[in-house]
């Protein structure tokens, strides 16, 4: 079923389930946090790529105003709640500053693979590793999905995109799993290079072979 939905385009992906601080200054958005705390509405971001609005994004809930300011502009915090793809675009909604759409939810298959998700946990494991992000890993639930750990993988935000695109859990398990097998070596191998390079001028302890 189709509905209008306020859109707020920006240069970022957000997957479902995110929490986002926004900074609200154009007076367009400032309307649209209105209508949010008078009217209980929800609104949409998708992603402005290619100097274009994609026609996917992600719907967001206002959770509260954290502060406001003399000036009028806000400090917000909002909730990812779900995927949507645009049907038709409005570069304003009616009666309004800021743009809109005409919407249809994206349903999701959350079901993961059991077999996937232990690769993917052993290379994440051992990226954050790498990285001294450990803490990431350790407070990550047993079912965590592909969403939580989305952007500390060093995705491009093209690589994002793909992820909101798909439309399953285990093809999100898939995409991901392709990139951590591609860049951990890369990594790697570079931390091995810092440390050759951290010993070289060392008085070095070697055995020779013995011939």
């Amino acid at each position: 079923m189709s509905r209008l939905l306020a859109l707020f385009p920006l240069n970022l992906v957000v997957f479902p389930g995110e929490k986002l601080n926004l900074h609200i200054f154009e007076p367009r958005y400032r309307q649209l946090v209105r209508d949010c705390l008078s009217e209980g509405i929800t609104f949409g971001i998708p992603p402005y790529r290619n100097e274009a609005v994609s026609m996917l994004g992600t719907e967001m809930q206002l959770i509260g105003v954290e502060k406001s300011y003399d000036s009028g502009e806000l400090d917000i915090r909002t909730r990812a709640i779900g995927v949507f793809r645009i049907e038709e675009f409005y570069r304003q909604a009616p009666g309004k500053l800021y743009a809109g759409g005409l919407i249809e939810e994206v349903a999701d298959d959350n079901t993961a693979d059991v077999l996937l998700q232990a690769r993917i946990t052993a290379h994440v494991e051992r990226l954050y590793d790498v990285l001294g992000l450990r803490k990431l890993m350790q407070e990550l639930p047993a079912d965590y999905r592909v969403y939580d750990v989305a952007h500390h993988l060093g995705l491009s935000t093209e690589q994002e995109f793909q992820l909101l695109e798909a439309e399953t859990e285990t093809e999100r398990q898939e995409l991901v799993l392709e990139h951590l097998e591609h860049i951990l070596p890369v990594l790697l191998e570079t931390e091995r290079l810092k440390e050759r390079v951290r010993l070289n001028g060392h008085f070095k302890n070697l055995t020779p072979p013995n011939f």
